[in-house]
């Protein structure tokens, strides 16, 4: 039996819609992250630029990330509103706003997709009582042919020139706060935002797609570095083993494996949750690895997920080591320090007793938090 996801959040307000939408965008975009790391290591391996430079298998990537990336985003997010026929028309759907831009259309894809499924789903609700037997294989493909072919027209006509000036438009302010160097500042709400899991509608719907973007233009991008970077969250929990709670250190060497070498970033989500004003040590890491990217001018080539030193290495562009690795470095030392002096380099400990209950309240708010906030495995 097949299997799609829908994001399950429970509660009204702000909040809520936040998660909703970071759920959406989730499970549109990391299914498919491998479809974006293979384009990642084709560019880097094969662009004039790159490690083995082949003008034959660098053809490859203008079509990947022009068609095929948004299409499997399409598919995927139709897939999520109306189980098969949803991802077909979705992908159809798609087709348009691939044709009417001359960029990149993931932000597009995530919007035509599940517009297209969801619209094919109300018309298959209201006829579904209503066709006679022996008609339903020739209501069910021209229906499905019918509303993708108009998707697709708008979207030739209406849809991708939008998104194209939606798109120039956020990247310009991101070009503005490159330019004044202020893209540091972006980590005050990158970093509270993970505690929630909000980070998926960051950097899945937003900075991913517009990375991607200026990759298909430079070659790399810094915008796949401002969520992923492990430096804060190696530097948050270096804290907690040096001059946290001395029944919670030992703890932290798994957690750091995890976190570091895996690139499981919510494994320190419970440390700053038990001790929330540690997250301006995350905060000041982020932005300190934010501000060296930014000065020595490095990128990747494709979104590292997970954000693990490992992924980093492997999708660094050519000749951005030496950046790339500092900003890491320097990012987990000053959250180190940050956190250390808000630890009270070990003199705030508190009472051996009840540490250990207040990791596992913080464990399980995080499960909470990403509950709200990921799409959640239905049987369809």
């Amino acid at each position: 039996m097949s299997t799609t996801y829908t994001p399950t959040v429970e509660g009204t307000g702000v909040k809520a819609t936040i998660q909703r939408l970071g759920g959406y965008l989730a499970g549109m975009v990391m299914p498919n992250i491998g479809a974006f790391i293979a384009w990642g290591l084709i560019t880097a391996l094969f662009i004039p630029t790159g490690w083995l430079p082949n003008e034959k298998y660098a053809a490859l990537v203008g079509p990947m990330i022009t068609t095929l990336l948004p299409i499997l985003i399409g598919y995927t997010g139709g897939r999520l509103v109306h189980g098969q026929r949803g991802a077909v028309v979705g992908a159809v759907a798609t087709m348009g706003v691939i044709v009417g831009a001359d960029i990149p259309m993931f932000l597009g894809a995530m919007i035509v997709g599940p517009a297209a499924a969801y619209v094919l789903k109300m018309f298959d609700r209201a006829v579904a009582d209503r066709v006679r037997a022996g008609f339903e294989m020739l209501v069910d493909n021209f229906s499905l042919g019918i509303i993708g072919a108009g998707f697709a027209v708008t979207g030739v006509w209406v849809i991708g020139p939008v998104i194209r000036h939606m798109t120039d438009w956020l990247g310009s302010g991101v070009e503005k706060l490159i330019d004044n160097h202020l893209l540091a500042l972006s980590s005050v709400i990158i970093e509270p935002a993970k505690e929630f899991f909000n980070n998926n509608a960051i950097n899945h719907g937003v900075l991913g797609p517009l990375g991607a973007a200026e990759t298909l233009d430079k070659g790399k991008s810094i915008l796949f570095m401002l969520e992923t970077n492990p430096g804060p969250g190696l530097g948050v929990l270096l804290a907690f083993l040096f001059f946290g709670p001395r029944r919670l250190r030992p703890t932290v060497p798994a957690a750091i494996i995890i976190q570091f070498l895996g690139g499981i970033h919510e494994i320190y989500f419970p440390y700053i949750l038990m001790k929330p004003r540690m997250i301006l040590a995350a905060i000041a890491g982020g932005a300190t690895g934010i501000a060296i990217f930014s000065v020595t001018g490095v990128g990747l080539v494709a979104t590292p997920s997970p954000g693990s030193i490992f992924a980093y290495m492997a999708e660094t562009a050519r000749g951005d080591y030496v950046g790339v690795i500092l900003g890491i470095v320097l990012s987990a030392a000053v959250s180190f320090g940050v956190g250390a002096a808000l630890l009270g380099f070990g003199r705030l400990e508190q009472p051996a007793t009840g540490v250990d209950d207040d990791l596992e309240a913080a464990r399980s708010q995080t499960a909470r938090n990403k509950a709200e906030s990921k799409p959640a495995r239905v049987e369809v």
